[in-house]
């Protein structure tokens, strides 16, 4: 039951993008069409769980080991983009046709702070692999849901009259808002959960 608490809460209590404002970048930016916008949710639950296994393993037993805390942030950003990378490469090989699917997502995933976020704070949360990879995949998936939900009301938009003064970035700040502020109806759920299995 705790891992379908750390699903559930990853998903829509704590989303990455509306309730911790992580990934904003790709959030704005790649949430014009709801086809590229699954390309891109695709791309990050598989570099997003593959970077906190990956990071996960470096804190435990070479960071910390060593006492080399200090150096996380900076350790975790160049597995990221060395990780990032080494599966471009793979994929070319491997599977050419993932490799077109997925396209010039790979590379914006190196500047994604939501895949540097979410490393960070499963050591913050002190969780252990197996829950690190449950919030990671969870966390991804928030992730997709937000940007595809965000980008079908995008595509709505295009066919509705706005007024002029809200048109372009400023009625996309407000739509992005508004769903957040559907997403915090979600608030209580995990406390709900919690107390509904006995995990209080």
């Amino acid at each position: 039951m705790e891992y379908l608490l750390i699903f559930i809460s990853a998903i829509f209590v704590n989303n990455i993008v509306l309730a911790q404002f992580l990934g904003i970048c790709p959030f704005l930016g790649v949430s014009k069409k709801i086809d590229t916008s699954l390309g891109m949710s695709a791309a990050v639950a598989f570099v997003m769980t593959l970077a906190t296994i990956v990071t996960y393993i470096v804190q435990k037993y070479v960071l910390d080991a060593f006492d080399l805390g200090y150096l996380q942030t900076i350790v975790f950003i160049l597995v990221i983009a060395s990780l990032v990378q080494m599966v471009e490469i793979v994929l070319k090989k491997v599977s050419p046709a993932l490799y077109q699917a997925l396209g010039i997502f790979l590379p914006l995933i190196t500047t994604n702070c939501a895949v540097l976020g979410v490393a960070i704070l499963v050591i913050q949360k002190d969780f252990n692999l197996l829950q690190s990879v449950v919030y990671a995949f969870s966390t991804a998936i928030g992730f997709g849901l937000a940007l595809t939900v965000f980008a079908g009301i995008r595509e709505q938009l295009e066919l509705t009259r706005i007024p002029k003064g809200m048109q372009g970035m400023a009625i996309v700040l407000v739509t992005a808002g508004l769903l957040s502020l559907a997403f915090m109806g979600f608030s209580g759920v995990d406390g709900g959960l919690k107390v509904l299995f006995g995990l209080d």
